[in-house]
């Protein structure tokens, strides 16, 4: 019964593509392959959520194909300029998710962190033609070792943390175009608040 089941999807994804390549072939749906393409890579997103959820604590693994799925399944159907924020920000969700799973898996931030910065450049320089992002990038590494000093009380992530976000600082200093003008100021703010609040708790 189930390689029945399994033949009829194949055989019924197959006839909804050839239908949907000739409604792109006679310029009746201009992106019909992109969504189908879309939603198979959703499936398996999908698909591989399910088994997190059946077993959190053995198949943690699954979050990262799971969510990487889901951003290329997105991507596919979004404008060109916000595929690479999709893809690396979902893969660097699955980082945070495995450790929201299971907070013993402080090493998943720095992924998380990195992947998630990635992203938010990629964006930054297709979509609004930023040109110096080395700051950035710099200012979300440095934010991600402060997270994990923070989060996973691990003492030594404040020294890279903190070299990291001056360097950021060096590098976006000199005057920036279009969005970094708006971004500098509130990464800058974001930061202050993450240390005032660490260090504003009990002991």
């Amino acid at each position: 019964m189930n390689r029945i089941n399994f033949r009829l999807l194949i055989g019924g994804a197959l006839v909804l593509l050839g239908v949907l390549m000739l409604l792109q072939r006679f310029n009746i749906f201009s992106s019909a392959i992109d969504i189908f393409w879309g939603v198979v890579f959703l499936a398996g997103g999908i698909y591989f959520l399910y088994r997190f959820a059946l077993d959190r604590r053995g198949e943690w693994w699954a979050l990262i194909p799971g969510f990487a799925l889901l951003g290329i399944g997105i991507s596919a159907v979004l404008p060109g300029g916000w595929s690479g924020l999709s893809f690396l920000g979902f893969l660097g969700m699955s980082f945070l998710a495995i450790y929201l799973s299971d907070r013993q898996r402080w090493w998943a931030i720095i992924p998380a962190g990195v992947l998630i910065t990635l992203g938010i450049t990629a964006l930054l320089t297709t979509m609004y033609g930023a040109r110096e992002t080395g700051g950035f990038f710099f200012l979300g590494l440095g934010l991600t070792f402060l997270l994990v000093a923070i989060l996973a009380s691990m003492q030594w992530a404040y020294i890279p943390g903190v070299i990291l976000l001056l360097m950021g600082v060096a590098l976006g200093y000199a005057p920036t175009e279009g969005a970094l003008n708006y971004v500098w100021p509130a990464a800058l703010i974001l930061i202050g608040l993450v240390l005032i609040f660490r260090f504003t708790q009990p002991k």
